[in-house]
């Protein structure tokens, strides 16, 4: 599964996809109009290992809800990143059973990198 999961009204996410130059394959969800299932949720988490590699403690909720305050355990992100898309890191980029996941530029070319390595 190449998967790709975003925001299309995310300029951040649009400028990584675009730099990646993607193959034809890629299979782009945008998770603010069609959520996560718990299911894809759980093969994510298997992937990168945690559901806290999956939240994003940048996002405007995080702070406004007071999540900063706590001490979130595994239960907790996946509720919180299920509950609201804006706690999904992204973009998250799935390509032959590597994660690839946030906007940082060693992630981005960590991810160029497996994707064009033939």
């Amino acid at each position: 599964m190449n998967k790709i999961f975003y925001i299309k009204s995310c300029n951040t996410c649009l400028r990584i996809i675009n730099d990646l130059k993607l193959p034809e394959g890629f299979i782009f969800r945008d998770i603010k109009e069609d959520a996560l299932t718990v299911s894809e949720l759980n093969e994510l988490m298997e992937l990168a290992g945690s559901y806290q590699a999956l939240f994003s403690r940048r996002a405007k909720l995080y702070k406004e809800m007071g999540l900063k305050d706590l001490d979130l355990s595994e239960a907790d992100y996946k509720y919180y990143i299920l509950d609201h898309y804006t706690f999904l890191k992204r973009p998250v980029i799935v390509f032959d059973k590597n994660i690839f996941i946030g906007n940082s530029k060693a992630v981005t070319e960590k991810a160029y990198k497996a994707i064009h390595a033939v």
